[in-house]
């Protein structure tokens, strides 16, 4: 008996834990991304390529290993005042995913389901690959 509780001791540990993580990794996808490596303050778009410290490629993979899936979009952007790597997946339940990529450590940031109603999803933009070495 005295076994059987620290397992679910243990496991009701495990689990609020993951839960945790789980609630503020969806908390930094839905509110965007809380910080970062690079800031942008003062740079124009045509000098994102330059400071990012990782490669597009390198962005790509780390996005796909957390959101499985084919790459619709890749963009280095603005986000919240840090430069990352917007890349968009659509996983095999056709959900199109938003994942932010640090563009200096290539950590994920955040990720977040985007709505089908979205304005560049209607227009089609996202059926091409703007993926560049």
């Amino acid at each position: 008996m005295k076994k059987r509780l620290v397992t679910i001791i243990g496991t009701g540990i495990l689990v609020a834990g993951l839960s945790a993580a789980g609630i503020s990794f969806a908390q930094t996808g839905t509110g965007g991304v809380q910080g970062g490596t690079i800031k942008v303050g003062g740079l124009s778009e045509a000098d994102f390529p330059a400071k990012a410290l990782i490669s597009m490629d390198e962005a790509v993979q780390n996005a796909l290993s957390s959101a499985p899936g084919q790459v619709l979009k890749v963009e280095l952007e603005d986000e919240n005042g840090f430069l990352v790597y917007g890349v968009e997946v659509v996983t095999a339940d056709k959900a199109i995913m938003d994942v932010k990529v640090d563009a200096g450590s290539g950590k994920i940031l955040g990720m977040e389901r985007d709505n089908e109603d979205d304005e560049d999803h209607d227009s089609g933009k996202d059926n091409d690959l703007n993926h560049e070495d």
